[in-house]
């Protein structure tokens, strides 16, 4: 048993893409349960496409990879919160429009310049196994930067989470709260693309928080299980992948998905889920 762990430890590229993972999982375990608990599920795949869109753009203008997916990601964030503001606009259907029409963007992008020598097929699907040192380290900083930073909003963002209304009554300041957020989303979703690509993100984010939710009615409980589930599903999904010789972002998301169930077959046999508590 011990072998079968240490063996693919020999290789460098599993260690980068196993610490990744760890750290992906972590952070989308974490970031999950806000997205999920605010019904933002839909945000973490169309941010993705707008990253793209941006990452187009940004390679075209000779700039880095993460520069024009940052940018166009957090322009993203603000035109949506903008265009919700007045709730006159629901908030799925602001996150089809402006986010599609940024991925459009890149797409246009790519079909005028047809010599286009770029590969975005690791974005698109992930490439965990090519991880980079510049990689691991935007990784780990926009990790680290998330922890910290829900760490000191945490009771303004929970209240924020149930109940809007009466958080902008007790003066919390919930335009900036949520600007944070969105901010923290992004970068979560950009750090994700290179471990399990556009395609999966979105389940990358949910799955953790959603297992979660079915094994707990706890709200601080759901958010320590979620981390461990998604640190737990990346370490999972990247020895699966080297066991298979399968793509990692497919094992990752494929694993969080059987726990997934799992939780739901626990959940109806203990038909406990109630009202969530804080």
């Amino acid at each position: 048993m011990i072998a079968f762990l240490v063996e693919p430890l020999d290789y460098e590229f599993f260690r980068r893409g196993l610490l990744a993972a760890l750290m992906i999982g972590t952070l989308c375990g974490l970031i999950g349960v806000f997205v999920v608990l605010r019904g933002m599920s839909y945000i973490g795949h169309g941010l993705s496409h707008a990253a793209i869109g941006g990452a187009v753009v940004g390679i075209t203008l000779n700039l880095n990879f993460y520069v024009g997916a940052c940018a166009m990601g957090l322009l993203a964030t603000l035109l949506i919160n903008r265009v919700t503001q007045n709730n006159q606009i629901k908030l799925d259907a602001a996150i089809g429009l402006v986010t599609t029409a940024m991925f459009a963007l890149g797409v246009a992008i790519i079909s005028k310049l047809r010599h286009f020598r770029q590969n975005f097929e690791a974005a698109l699907f992930g490439n965990i196994l090519g991880i980079s040192d510049q990689d691991l380290i935007m990784i780990g900083g926009i990790t680290t930067i998330t922890l910290v930073t829900i760490f000191f909003i945490y009771k303004p963002l929970l209240f924020l989470t149930f109940d809007h209304d009466a958080a902008r009554v007790f003066g919390i300041k919930t335009g900036l709260v949520q600007i944070i957020f969105s901010f923290l989303l992004t970068f979560s979703v950009i750090a994700s693309l290179n471990v399990v690509g556009v395609t999966m993100v979105a389940a990358t984010l949910i799955a953790p928080a959603m297992t979660a939710r079915m094994l707990t009615n706890s709200f601080s409980r759901v958010i320590v299980y979620s981390m461990i589930i998604g640190a737990m599903t990346g370490i999972v999904g990247m020895y699966l992948s080297y066991i298979f010789n399968v793509a990692s972002g497919t094992t990752i998301v494929l694993f969080g998905t059987i726990l997934f169930c799992l939780s739901l077959l626990i959940s109806a046999l203990r038909k406990n889920m109630r009202p969530i508590k804080f």
